[in-house]
């Protein structure tokens, strides 16, 4: 029988092997959310190298915020992370969510990322 983390590593890897599969060409907006903080990378795979980060541990989001845990943070974090995607040359990305589900905190990251004019 499968527990959690197996399930969480199948949807992961069946994720990411779509997105490589339809989209190899566009960089990807990786997402890892933890109990206490959020982070988002933009990707470039061809290259092998990180674009733009950042997290609810960079001082300028962590001094606004009252955790790192909720929608509020993650959407700060979308709009960070768009912004310096953008400043990096990155307008288009596909959107990679592991193997969590497209709702709460990831949802709110991706939503304000889009707002912020990052398109995917």
């Amino acid at each position: 029988m499968l527990d959690n983390k197996n399930l969480f590593d199948r949807r992961k890897r069946r994720t990411r092997h779509r997105l490589r599969k339809i989209e190899r060409i566009k960089p990807r907006l990786s997402v890892f959310r933890s109990g206490k903080h959020i982070y988002a990378q933009v990707i470039d795979d061809l290259a092998g190298r990180t674009v733009a980060a950042a997290s609810t541990l960079d001082k300028e989001i962590r001094d606004g915020l009252k955790t790192g845990a909720n929608r509020d943070a993650a959407a700060q974090v979308g709009k960070v992370i768009a912004e310096r995607a953008k400043s990096a040359g990155v307008v288009t990305v596909v959107f990679d969510r592991g193997g969590y589900l497209y709702h709460g905190r990831v949802k709110a990251l991706g939503d304000a990322a889009r707002e912020a004019g990052l398109n995917f």
